[in-house]
This record gives C-alpha cells, sequence and structure tokens, in this order.
C-alpha cells in the first residue's frame, strides 16, 4: 500500500473516532445541561406536584426506629397554598388538624411541616416513652429529603437518622377508618378476659417453630425468641396498626418469604401473615408459660430470705410485663382510699425472720402486712400463697380496699414465678409473678 493511501485510512479513522466524540460528548451535555440549582429547582417543582397530585393525599406508617419503637400511621393532605391537613394514631385524638409545610432547597429537595402538627409528637426529645429514650423523644423527624417515586409511591429519607419513609396514595376510607387503629390498639394490648400468655408460631410449609411473644403498647414493640433447644431464632419487631391487624418491621422472614402483614381474629385473639406455598406466621394465646421453669424454688420454705418489690413511682410500675388487670387492680385501691392516700408499694418477703407475708405500703396510711405460707406446686412449676393473717391478727378479714387487689396473688390454683432476663435500668434481677388462673401479672426488683 502506498504511503498516501495510509494517511488517507489513518485520517479516516480519526475522522470517525471525532465524530463518535463529539456524539457522546453531545449527549452528554444534553444530560448535564443544567446546573445543579436548576436541577434541584426542578426536584423541587416534581415533588411539589407529587404532593398536590393525590385525591385523599398520602398515608405514611412511620418506623421511626424498629429496634425500639413501632409504627405511627400519618395521614397527609397537601394543598396549594402551603397548608396541611393532617392525622394521625400516635395516640386516641385522631382528628384533623390543619398546619403549614413547605418544600425546600438545600443539599437536596425536602419537603418540612414548619409548623406543629402531629408529626412533631415523635420529634419533641422531652416526650419520650420508656427512660431509655429520656430527652431523645421517639426518634422522628418533621423533615424530609426527597429521593423519588417507585410504583406510585414518595421515596423520602428522614433528615436526622436517613431512615427510608414512603408515602403511599391515601385513600378516603384511610382518612375515615383511622380511628379502628386505636381499637385494633387493645386487641394487640389483649383484654382482661384473655390469657396472659401468648406466643408466636411460624410454619415455613414444612416444620414449625415456637417462640415466646411480648408486647409493650407504650412503645409498640414486640420481642419473641425461640423456645426450642438449640434454635436461637429470635423476631423483635416494631408494630404498627391497621383498622384490620397490624404491620410489623423489620418483617418476619419465614421460608424465605417476608411477612409484614398480620390480619386479626376476633374470635381466638389472634393474629396472623399468609404467605404462599403454607406459610405462615400466627401471633396467638396460649393458657400457661410456654416454658415452666424453676424459678418459683428461691420461695420455698428452707432457702435464703428473698424480698421482691414493686413501686408505684419507679421504674417498676413501667415495666411492659405489667398486665392491664395489675394495673386496673392498683387504680381501683386507690379509688377505694379516702382523698389523699394512694397505694406505693407491694413486696413479697419469703423466708423472713417474721415469716413470709405481702407487705403493702402507702402514700398517707400505715403499712400492712399480709402473713402467709407457701405450698409448692412441683407438677405446675407453681407455688401457692395460703393466708395466716393480718398483721399477726388471725381474726382480721382482709381489708376491703385490697380484697379484689390481693386474691390475685392467693390464687388457689398458684402463681407462676419467672427470672427475667432484662433490667428495669438498675441492676437488680427482675422477677414476675403471674396469676395461673386470671391474666394479673406484677413485675418485681429483687431486693436482696
Amino acid at each position: 500500500m502506498k504511503m498516501k493511501d495510509i494517511f488517507k485510512y489513518l485520517f479516516a479513522t480519526l475522522l470517525v473516532l471525532y465524530l463518535s466524540s463529539c456524539s457522546n460528548n453531545t449527549d452528554a451535555e444534553q444530560n448535564f445541561d443544567q446546573t445543579p440549582t436548576e436541577r434541584l429547582n426542578a426536584q423541587k417543582s416534581e415533588l411539589n406536584n407529587l404532593l398536590l397530585s393525590s385525591e385523599f393525599g398520602w398515608k405514611a406508617v412511620y418506623f421511626t426506629d424498629n429496634t425500639v419503637l413501632g409504627g405511627y400511621t400519618h395521614l397527609f393532605k397537601f394543598a396549594k397554598d402551603g397548608t396541611v391537613q393532617m392525622a394521625s394514631d400516635f395516640d386516641s385524638d385522631t382528628n384533623v388538624y390543619k398546619s403549614e409545610y413547605e418544600v425546600q432547597l438545600g443539599s437536596t429537595v425536602s419537603v418540612v411541616f414548619t409548623t406543629r402538627n402531629r408529626i412533631h409528637l415523635l420529634s419533641e426529645s422531652d416526650n419520650y416513652p420508656i427512660p431509655a429514650l429520656r430527652a431523645k423523644g421517639y426518634l422522628g423527624d418533621f423533615q424530609f429529603l426527597y429521593y423519588g417515586q417507585e410504583n406510585g409511591e414518595i421515596i423520602f429519607r428522614t433528615n436526622r437518622s436517613g431512615e427510608e419513609l414512603r408515602f403511599v396514595k391515601a385513600t378516603a376510607n384511610d382518612w375515615t377508618d383511622l380511628p379502628k387503629n386505636i381499637i385494633m390498639e387493645q386487641n394487640v394490648v389483649g383484654g382482661d378476659d384473655r390469657p396472659l400468655f401468648r406466643l408466636l408460631e411460624t410454619n415455613d410449609g414444612k416444620a414449625i417453630h415456637k417462640f415466646d411473644f411480648s408486647f409493650s403498647a407504650v412503645t409498640r414493640f414486640a420481642e419473641s425468641n425461640s423456645i426450642e433447644s438449640g434454635y436461637t431464632v429470635s423476631y423483635n419487631m416494631g408494630v404498627g396498626y391497621t383498622p384490620t391487624g397490624i404491620v410489623v418491621s423489620p418483617a418476619v422472614e419465614v421460608g424465605g418469604q417476608k411477612l409484614t402483614n398480620f390480619i386479626y381474629n376476633s374470635t381466638d385473639g389472634s393474629f396472623t401473615a399468609t404467605g404462599t406455598n403454607g406459610v405462615t406466621a400466627v401471633i396467638k394465646y396460649t393458657d400457661k408459660p410456654l416454658v415452666l421453669t424453676d424459678d418459683y424454688k428461691i420461695m420455698l420454705p428452707g432457702q435464703p430470705v428473698a424480698w421482691f418489690g414493686f413501686f408505684t413511682d419507679d421504674y417498676t410500675v413501667e415495666a411492659q410485663t405489667n398486665s392491664p388487670l395489675f394495673y386496673a387492680e392498683l387504680e381501683k385501691i386507690n379509688a377505694s382510699l379516702p382523698a389523699g392516700q394512694s397505694i406505693a408499694s407491694v413486696e413479697i418477703y419469703s423466708n423472713h425472720a417474721i415469716g413470709t407475708f405481702i407487705y403493702y405500703t402507702f402514700v398517707g396510711r400505715s403499712p400492712l402486712q399480709h402473713h402467709v405460707t407457701i405450698q409448692e406446686d412441683a407438677a405446675g412449676k407453681k407455688i401457692i400463697l395460703k393466708h395466716k393473717s393480718w398483721n399477726g391478727n388471725t381474726t382480721v378479714a382482709t381489708p376491703a380496699f385490697l380484697a379484689s387487689f390481693d386474691k390475685y396473688l392467693m390464687d388457689p390454683n398458684g402463681i407462676y414465678v419467672k427470672k427475667e432476663n432484662f433490667r428495669l435500668v438498675y441492676s437488680n434481677t427482675v422477677y414476675t409473678f403471674t396469676s395461673s388462673s386470671s391474666p394479673f401479672r406484677m413485675t418485681t426488683w429483687k431486693l436482696n
């Protein structure tokens, strides 16, 4: 090939590469023909239009931190004038309130609820559900960073913690049915007529596994641990209420399927999540603890003195293991006492120098000692408390204002005693006393 022909081919090749480069550069210029400010303004306009686009507004179930707290449903109806109608199931007040919002520009685009409304209840540091969250509140936010949309949902991340939060289009029923979430809360807590003990039962289509289940209404959080030896799976989850059941986060994963929506059965009080191919997860009641322990033996005659205490002005009153019936009975005592008097503590002493007794203390009146004996129910792994006297006087009847409460500790079918694996702020070991024939449960510190 002649040298001039070689130059022709080289020139042609370079020309093709140049034109191709120009074409690519043109595409890049088209992709980046906006300044950062222009792109943010376009996103701002996009988010504004999205917020206004849903006829009945938007719904978000906000799990602020699903390692300690549950979910709170919020409904939003945005208006062009910068106002928003809002309702939530944070508490029993599910009314709709009006406030203001802005779509703001910063390092990204965000929606900010600029004046106080229901969403702010989750972000107030002085409004906290448990001592561990003192000065932290419910760990929530009122500014959400816009990250786009997917399948008709608006994707946000919270400004403080970076948690994903999705707005889904609300329906008319979402607004009218929101009070049903509060009714469902009572079903999750369980009525006085329901057994105290619950379990989570999973079925992966091949095997069934059982887990204990405890729920705290204050934090909307549930803990569930396997009761099977050698099977260490646990499910700890935040719980949100719906008109027909609950939604949980993180999901309960069974057989490779993630189950989040549990439907309530009013007949037996169960909640069931259903997957495919026989996969299910069911939260249901049982009449006795899933695992019976020998923890009660610490109180039997011949053992060292043991002192257990529940106090109305300290952390034991906040224990999630206390039952609604127990709290109701405390209120009943206070309602029966004269003005200025109230129950202060319920303490149980076993094998004390003066015997075994239940020690009731009060604000505004002298304490009372209910002396008892302890009988072992070895088969049922329980203790049975038998009446001896009040303050050493065998002829005195049970004080009327204490009779309703005291009968549960004197359950003739016995009481379960459980050493808990959690603490109530302090290092003291925690014990729970549970009536075996009624939903009465009291949690105490062991004080010696």
